[in-house]
């Protein structure tokens, strides 16, 4: 069959894409960067797309040659890349008009418990709103909702739940500690779809996807922490309370283009734990987590990304700092700034270029703070750090041996920052 994946570059689509591009199915892909994707999954056809832009009469060329359309796309929270109204509602309700207008294709819908504390956030509701559109539809369709899925790789929830695991230390704080979560396989998930596509799923189905041990959130960070290899951690629960602060930061990270899995709307859901409600697929046997992660030991790559994963915005948030306070502080005294400039300068001249190198330092030490900008805000730095070196090397060699080093202290500036560059890619 021709089957067109939405989303399939993410967690839960690539792994869809792998399965029925390896059972012989013909696979297009939508994505943004095709030629990236094409480079990571080159055993399906490509087409740059963007969803927030597709109308219908947009939607009538990508699907006018697919028998099946997979949508695994979705966002947690509105950033500068993600709209959610216009990905999750919009876009879906110009696909099922332009499938109907050119006869009908079956659509599997990779949702979520669209109900509960969290119901009427944004996340929930524009999923909920396309979902309920789908079944009032004259579409074949099959509606997926998978409680947490775990797999080989890690993504948002199951990223955090992996560096959760890994903090050091006798004892674990957590909040929720006692929530139930439910777990299914990314492998189960993938194989729902294509137990779907080959009719062994009856049409207008709308099934969660949960193996059948239910745990709660302390167990299963536990379960993790022992595929990492760790000794177990005494959990210190910690009140609601605690993570608010938390989310705030992390929903103004968001904002900046930062896509952190301890969002408020995460945080929403998480409050009542992960719980399947609806009936589950017949002839599927789901794997729970424990037999999931014994299927895919884990090697010494997940205990570093478990790691790194929360000290990556510990890292950017030094950096900025680190050049925001490089550029603020010589403001406050430009003459004695100035004095390291070359004598064949005059004063004024000096105290121009104290003052522009003081923008420049603080106009990266912002920049980085903007996700879309940070690439290129981290190799500013980098460029900036050693001409710093070059020209205080040439100037003022004597820096290198001065009781406060600050020439042998941007050393480990440029380090952090070539980490940061190392760890910025988020899929």
């Amino acid at each position: 069959m021709n089957i067109l994946i939405l989303g399939a570059t993410g967690f839960i689509g690539s792994a869809i894409l792998q399965r029925l591009a390896a059972e012989g199915h013909h696979v297009t892909g939508l994505g943004r960067n095709p030629q990236r994707a094409c480079r990571k999954w080159p055993a399906a056809e490509w087409v740059k797309a963007d969803l927030s832009e597709l109308s219908a009469a947009a939607w009538r060329p990508l699907i006018e040659d697919q028998d099946v359309i997979v949508n695994c796309a979705g966002a947690l929270q509105d950033g500068p890349s993600d709209d959610l109204a216009a990905t999750q509602e919009r876009a879906m309700l110009a696909l099922y008009e332009a499938a109907q207008a050119a006869g009908g294709r079956l659509i599997i819908q990779i949702s979520a418990r669209t109900d509960g504390a969290a119901a009427n956030l944004p996340f929930l509701a524009t999923k909920r709103r396309a979902d309920e559109a789908l079944a009032a539809s004259a579409l074949p369709f099959i509606i997926l909702r998978p409680a947490l899925v775990l797999g080989r790789n890690a993504h948002g929830g199951t990223a955090l739940l992996r560096s959760l695991a890994s903090f050091p230390g006798p004892s674990l704080p957590l909040v929720h500690a006692e929530r139930p979560v439910e777990t299914v396989s990314l492998d189960d998930v993938a194989a729902s779809v294509s137990l779907a596509i080959g009719g062994g799923i009856p049409l207008h189905s709308d099934l969660d996807l949960a193996a059948e041990r239910k745990l709660t959130l302390s167990e299963l960070v536990g379960m993790h922490r022992a595929w990492l290899g760790l000794p177990p951690a005494r959990i210190i629960p910690l009140p609601a309370s605690v993570a608010m602060p938390v989310s705030l930061a992390a929903d103004l990270a968001g904002r900046l283009g930062w896509r952190s899995p301890l969002r408020s709307t995460a945080m929403a859901v998480m409050s009542e734990g992960v719980v399947s409600t609806r009936l589950q697929p017949a002839g599927l046997s789901l794997a729970d987590a424990a037999a999931t992660l014994a299927g895919h030991p884990s090697g010494v790559q997940d205990l570093w990304f478990a790691r790194l994963y929360l000290m990556k915005p510990v890292v950017i948030v030094t950096l900025a700092l680190f050049w925001l306070l490089s550029g603020a502080i010589p403001l406050f005294d430009l003459n004695a700034a100035a004095m390291h400039f070359p004598p064949f300068l005059s004063a004024s001249a000096a105290t121009t270029l104290t003052i522009v190198t003081c923008l420049i330092d603080m106009l990266l030490g912002l920049a980085v703070l903007f996700r879309p900008f940070a690439r290129k805000a981290l190799a500013g730095m980098i460029a900036v750090s050693l001409a710093y070196l070059a020209g205080g090397t040439l100037l003022e060699p004597q820096l290198w041996l001065d009781p406060l080093g600050p020439l042998v202290k941007v050393l480990p500036s440029i380090v952090l920052t070539l980490v940061s560059l190392a760890i910025l890619d988020e899929r």
